[in-house]
């Protein structure tokens, strides 16, 4: 795997981050690509986040009666 993939890697998960997300899991993928009739290698980076959101107190409401809402 090519240094330039992974520093590219390092600096997506950093921007992820500095947006307030948590980064769960990462996975960079690198090939040839066969759609190109280049050398030059390719990579996929898929990256799996959480952020929690407040809620609107308007909308957390305890008179919910939706049965599939955990109270």
């Amino acid at each position: 795997m090519d240094d330039d993939m992974l520093e590219d890697q390092r600096k997506l998960v950093e921007l992820v981050e500095a947006e307030g997300w948590d980064v769960t899991d990462l996975e960079i993928s690198a090939y040839d690509s066969p759609w190109a009739d280049e050398d030059d290698p390719e990579a996929t980076v898929t990256i799996t986040a959480r952020k929690p959101y407040e809620s609107d107190d308007e909308n957390d409401s305890s008179d919910d009666e939706n049965p599939y809402r955990l109270q």
